[in-house]
């Protein structure tokens, strides 16, 4: 059983920052990719961002040079760092991870936190 849960949602101004964090816990033999999707109601959910365990990231194009994806291996976590956000990043975002369990990788995804910007 793999768990995964994320953090430091919130209300914003235009402008402003914040920061996600995501820490995947339970048993498993190593985490390959993480990354972060959100979704708005009605709409399906996307990608946001994406980091291999090497550290290479990819970006959606709408938060390229705003958005910073980052992961520390030792604590099984991955970051979003949000800046200059804009009332069209308001989402519900999700934590993605892929780990390898006995012989197969698998998706796992966190509840969801609620990102809200303010105009």
């Amino acid at each position: 059983q793999v768990q995964v849960v994320e953090s430091g949602g919130g209300l914003v101004q235009a402008g402003g920052s914040l920061r996600l964090s995501c820490a995947a816990s339970g048993r498993f033999i190593s985490i390959n990719d993480m990354g972060w999707y959100r979704q708005v109601p009605g709409n399906e959910r996307e990608l946001v961002a994406t980091i291999t365990r090497g550290g290479s990231a990819n970006y959606a194009d709408s938060v390229k040079g705003r958005f910073t994806i980052s992961r520390d291996n030792a604590k099984n976590t991955v970051y979003l760092q949000m800046n200059s956000l804009q009332p069209e990043d308001t989402a519900v975002y999700y934590c993605n991870i892929k780990a390898r369990v006995r012989i197969l990788e698998y998706d796992y995804w966190g509840q969801g936190t609620q990102v809200t910007v303010s105009s």
